[in-house]
């Protein structure tokens, strides 16, 4: 991970791309990196104040993880109920402003239930598509996220009263203002199964039509590609009982932020969908697990967090690449 400070040599990675981040950096800025900032305050209200005007037009990506569209509130915030859809749907504007033309927006949305009752509710299903119509952007994919070492939940109706099987997936919705936004699969080929491998070393198959009805040619699958084109369905599991961030959140005693996601699932969309020196922005920085993965594959980063508490235990990612740092730990 790029861990130098901000200079303007050609020796520095960072400096050998064109840097944002030149020039005197703004108030609301907690701590900074060669590569990102981490701002302090509500992502609406930064999003409106001009704070970030001279990266509008300019974000390659806004990946990002919001509140859950849950039935009750929770320590960390969220909305609730229709309330959510009105919410979720005024950062359309926000968000389209700081794109460029052939850029994207990838949300996670989790799943909810109705209160006291074994149904789910159909509240983010509901908000993503008033989020998507409203603001006039396209609905590029959908994307699942199974993490199966989740615990059983709700554990009312999966451990107690065992009628339901337990939840392990939430949703990322992949959309864009561009029918054809920057992408590429090539990115994130993943290797080859074995069955693959053989066919590649036999260098034949049998060819024709199949039940689906598609007709194989005869080497319609014998060019090695350098990888395998991953599904939309990605498989990740969080089960790191500690890593950087967990052991500095434990040792300044910082409360570790309750909905962290495992850092691969950033870096998939990051390099499926940003090339090095692009700009990654995550309006909901949480424990800004997006901001440490863009900086690891070398891509600009804007994060921005309401909480303090989580900001100051986010810092344990970066180790001693911090260049600036508003929030004193001590």
């Amino acid at each position: 991970m790029p861990t130098t400070t901000l200079v303007t040599t050609g020796e520095d990675a960072s400096a050998r791309l064109m840097n944002p981040f030149m020039g005197r950096p703004p108030s609301n800025v907690a701590y900074a990196t060669a590569w990102g900032r981490m701002l302090h305050g509500k992502s609406d209200e930064i999003l409106s104040d001009g704070s970030l005007a001279r990266f509008e037009g300019k974000v390659n990506l806004i990946f990002t993880s919001p509140p859950f569209p849950l039935n009750r509130k929770k320590r960390y915030g969220n909305e609730t109920g229709e309330s959510y859809i009105r919410w979720l749907c005024t950062f359309g504007p926000l968000f389209k402003k700081m794109l460029t033309p052939d850029g994207s927006i990838v949300i996670e949305m989790g799943n909810s239930w109705e209160p006291g009752s074994p149904v789910m509710s159909t509240l983010a299903l509901r908000a993503l598509l008033e989020f998507q119509s409203k603001n006039d952007l396209y609905l590029c994919q959908e994307f699942i996220w199974q993490n199966p070492a989740k615990l059983p939940s709700p554990a009312q109706w999966v451990n107690v009263e065992r009628i339901r099987v337990k939840d392990s997936f939430t949703k990322l919705w992949w959309l864009s203002p561009n029918e054809k936004p920057k992408a590429s699969n090539q990115r994130v080929l993943q290797e080859y199964s074995k069955s693959m491998k053989d066919l590649l070393k036999k260098g034949s198959y049998n060819a024709g039509k199949r039940p689906s009805e598609h007709d194989i040619g005869e080497t319609s699958f014998l060019k090695n590609n350098g990888g395998a084109i991953p599904s939309n369905v990605l498989t990740y599991a969080n089960t790191l009982a500690s890593d950087a961030y967990q052991t500095y959140c434990r040792n300044n005693q910082f409360q570790l932020h309750p909905a962290r996601m495992p850092s691969d699932l950033a870096k998939f969309f990051i390099k499926f969908l940003t090339e090095p020196g692009d700009i990654v922005l995550d309006p909901f920085g949480g424990s800004n697990t997006t901001g440490c993965a863009a900086e690891n594959l070398e891509r600009f980063w804007i994060s921005i967090e309401a909480s303090e508490e989580y900001i100051k235990g986010s810092r344990g990612r970066f180790g001693n690449g911090i260049t600036l740092d508003s929030f004193s730990v001590f």
